[in-house]
């Protein structure tokens, strides 16, 4: 969206993820998604009498691991207790880091060539989970709340953005491109209809060339689309605030999905207002450089890395190829296509049949080995099996694996000889005089035309490359 008029959004992101650790930040009990409520708790994560802290260090080396691919440097850190008082904190403070954070700097690039530069990747805990009951789902107008405090003390890191990004679509790519270094690195399964990312967008208004202006956040973004649309709602509505002659107040604004409109949670916070101090009961954090350098040794490629190494495997990519890259590397789908090159087959062909069947059959890739993928694209390149008959095998794959030859014989997919074929062409032509003689006159759209009838006669066992071959024989 663009806004009217000389004005311009400035957005930062304040991205929270969830790290895959088997336990919590300062406890044994089970991070896992989906218990009964209230199940993995314990004296330590409810913030019982006596109980003490003990950091978890799987958390600390995911952390460290995210700071090495965004580029920040990891230092010697501290922890604090950020004092709020909420029922789904039960401790009524929050184990974080504040002024000594374990990442500080660094810069995330974007695939369209922009950067933008990351202030502070730091660990802390995440909150419990409310429930409001009754009205619209929030607090306010709820005739009552329940509180699971399974992911209370759940080990995150909280990403947050300079503030470089000038446009939804931007933050968008930003969310999405993190996301993937997320996974990549193994700290995320990136799932953020479970919650285990979740974003906080800083939104602010001025004209071209001004100083930055007031911002708004909007809390708890848990989609690409609903941070694509909060984004432009909140620049537009801001805009049109201070046109009107009003003025933007600093303020914590709730995104409602359902109307598509941000409204008023509660006024902004400052660090005060927390009355940050040193949490007493953990020492300081200072990762050996051996410990560092096993981590980074350890990291894979990242997706930029992985999106370059796939598209110098293509021949001048097209825009739609290059967004297939995009789609491909996006659902760690590359291993796929790598093959499937690497085993004689067209990277076009390749690539496409990943982007599009696989990607859309997702739920059953485990159902679908590589043999089996590279052995499909083989009957379809070499004539086999028509490029429907290929999906259709690939599609029965996603949903119960076996091998493809079988699938294809038990559909009937047995492709025509030649002498058939000929035949059909031959009669065909016969009998569409008119659309022969205008594609002999070079009007290619007509080829279609003849595959169409082709395949309408043979019950789809015709190959359409094999009908194009037979038409240019009698042209």
């Amino acid at each position: 969206m663009t806004l009217p008029g000389s004005w311009e959004m400035v957005v930062g992101l304040e991205v929270h993820t969830e790290l895959k650790t088997a336990t919590k930040m300062f406890c044994g009990c089970a991070n896992h998604f989906g218990a009964e409520p209230n199940t993995n708790v314990c004296p330590v994560c409810l913030g019982l009498p006596g109980s003490l802290p003990v950091l978890n260090e799987r958390a600390v080396e995911l952390a460290m691991a995210i700071g090495i691919a965004l580029h920040s440097t990891i230092a010697p850190s501290t922890f604090h207790r950020k004092n709020y008082f909420y029922p789904d904190m039960p401790k009524d403070f929050q184990i974080s880091q504040y002024d000594l954070p374990i990442n500080s700097g660094g810069y995330l690039d974007l695939p369209d060539g922009s950067r933008v530069t990351i202030e502070r990747a730091h660990l802390e805990e995440d909150t419990g989970k409310s429930t409001h009951l009754g009205g619209s789902g929030r607090i306010h107008g709820a005739d009552r709340s329940l509180v699971d405090y399974n992911r209370s003390g759940v080990p995150l890191v909280e990403i947050v953005s300079g503030p470089d990004i000038r446009s939804s679509a931007q933050a968008r790519a930003y969310a999405s491109e993190l996301r993937g270094i997320l996974i990549a690195t193994g700290a995320s399964d990136g799932r953020m209809e479970e919650g285990s990312m979740r974003i906080d967008a800083n939104v602010s208004v001025r004209k071209a060339n001004e100083p930055f202006g007031t911002r708004c956040e909007i809390k708890n973004l848990n989609s690409l689309r609903s941070l694509h649309r909060a984004i432009d709602y909140e620049a537009l509505r801001q805009v049109e605030v201070i046109e009107d002659g009003g003025v933007i107040r600093q303020e914590t604004r709730h995104w409602d999905e359902n109307l598509g409109v941000t409204s008023t949670m509660r006024t902004k916070e400052e660090a005060e207002d927390y009355r940050y101090f040193r949490e007493p009961d953990l020492v300081d954090l200072a990762p050996e450089q051996a410990w560092q350098d096993r981590i980074r040794l350890a990291l894979p490629a990242m997706p930029a890395e992985r999106r370059t190494t796939l598209q110098a495997r293509l021949s001048a990519p097209t825009p739609a190829q290059l967004d297939a890259v995009e789609v491909v590397i996006d659902l760690n789908l590359e291993r796929f296509v790598n093959a499937a090159i690497d085993a004689t087959i067209d990277p076009v062909l390749a690539l496409a049949r990943a982007a599009n069947e696989l990607a859309g059959g997702l739920e059953g890739i485990e159902n679908l080995t590589i043999e089996a993928f590279c052995a499909t694209l083989h009957m379809e390149q070499s004539g086999q099996l028509s490029a429907t008959q290929a999906k259709t095998v690939l599609g029965e794959l996603l949903a119960h694996g076996g091998d493809p030859s079988a699938i294809a014989s038990a559909k009937g997919f047995e492709q025509l000889s030649s002498d058939s074929l000929g035949s059909t062409v031959e009669t065909l032509i016969a009998e569409n005089p008119d659309e022969w003689s205008r594609y002999r006159e070079g009007d290619e759209k007509l080829a279609q035309f003849f595959i169409g009838q082709v395949m309408k006669l043979t019950k789809g066992q015709a190959n359409g490359k094999a009908v194009i071959a037979e038409l240019q024989s009698r042209r």
